[in-house]
């Protein structure tokens, strides 16, 4: 923890530059190394097409969110001559930054535009700061600040982040032999229980009259109700009940969530258990000291039943398969849930020597020369 001072609770202020900036640099190593791992699981048929280009989708609306802070705490550290925060991390759980950094960040992207036209430009910033070096001879912190916080709004600007709520988005994927269409929806949250972004998709039937994405009723009410389901504290058979109760002609056949996280790191974060020992021991060089967990949860419908709707009508009713082993289904109320991390390979050999309980049935993703993924049980 030399690298975090200002602890507070859970949560530690980045103050030092070089600390800050080697984060941001192992995050974006690790962004890059989740669109691999979904390529490995793609080869491998554990996920398919549609899942990858979602998934990446998400992961590089990540990398642009880490890059714009960046961008906003580039000076933090140095006199800049006003007051300025630093990035808030998670040190207990989750080693990402805290939800209220997205909130944030979303608000001032809000006023991208209107600051970015009251600011000189990137080019006008750096004559001034040559004329600061050459004639003046001092060091241009203040202007390196101002320039910093013009490309943090630059990057808002652009836009394609990963921001606190990531709204669905309806796909079609193919239309049914009993009329109805099959369409894939996903959104995204940075979980504020956990300050973890989470993905989800789900693939449903509608049997109604106007295709989902073009019904102006139905969609909004669709998208309000999953998105207020979001939450990383509720069961995957909580959330697909709650929804094929709530719409009669939307009929939920599969749901899958993706918890991207948590970032494990002997230099930044403070978890307990094997892994920080793990990290500990492997006394990686930088940029190697880190490991992150990947956990993917999946619920399927098993079979429809049908249930009294009014006087004589009826409706289709899912009845989802559970975890047949162990009654683990009840507990964790998915068809099936599969835990991976994905480490350096200095890291991975010394956690293969200590071998703790509960690692054999995690999938491990080793990085290695040259960025290289290979796959491990």
């Amino acid at each position: 923890m030399s690298d975090t001072v200002d602890v507070s609770g859970d949560h530690a202020g980045l103050l030092d530059t070089f600390a800050s900036r080697r984060y941001f640099r192992k995050f974006e190593r690790i962004t890059q190394h989740l669109m691999r791992v979904s390529a490995v699981m793609q080869a491998e048929g554990r996920l398919s097409n549609a899942d990858v280009e979602v998934i990446t989708r998400y992961v590089s609306k990540l990398s642009f969110t880490f890059r714009a802070l960046s961008m906003k705490y580039l000076l933090v550290g140095r006199d800049t001559g006003q007051f300025f925060g630093s990035l808030s991390m998670d040190t207990r759980e989750s080693g990402f930054p805290v939800h209220r950094e997205l909130l944030t960040m979303a608000n001032d992207a809000a006023q991208a535009e209107k600051h970015l036209a009251n600011m000189p430009s990137v080019e006008q910033y750096k004559e001034q700061m040559v004329r600061r070096i050459v004639g003046d001879q001092e060091l241009p912190t203040k202007l390196q600040f101002a320039l910093s916080q013009r490309l943090y709004y630059e990057e808002l600007a652009r836009g394609e982040l990963f921001w606190a709520q990531n709204d669905p988005e309806c796909l079609w994927v193919e239309n049914l032999a009993n009329g109805r269409r099959k369409f894939l929806i996903h959104w995204a949250v940075y979980d504020s229980q956990v300050n973890l972004p989470v993905v989800y998709l789900m693939e449903l039937e509608d049997s109604g009259k106007t295709a989902l994405p073009k019904d102006q009723y139905r969609w909004p009410e669709a998208q309000a109700h999953l998105m207020g389901q979001a939450l990383a504290g509720l069961k995957l058979l909580t959330i697909a009940k709650g929804f094929d109760e709530s719409f009669q002609d939307l009929h939920p056949k599969s749901l899958r969530r993706f918890h991207l996280g948590p970032m494990y790191s002997h230099g930044y974060t403070r978890q307990t258990g094997p892994l920080r020992e793990v990290l500990e021991e492997a006394r990686s060089p930088e940029g190697e000291d880190w490991a992150l967990a990947w956990t993917r949860e999946e619920l399927e419908s098993e079979r429809v039943e049908q249930e009294r709707a009014g006087w004589f009508g009826t409706v289709d009713r899912e009845v989802f398969a559970l975890d047949p082993f162990a009654g683990r289904g009840a507990d964790t109320g998915a068809t099936r849930m599969e835990r991976s991390i994905i480490l350096p390979q200095r890291p991975y050999q010394v956690l293969e020597e200590k071998n703790p309980p509960g690692f054999s049935s995690v999938r491990k993703f080793v990085v290695g020369a040259g960025g290289r993924v290979l796959s491990y049980r």
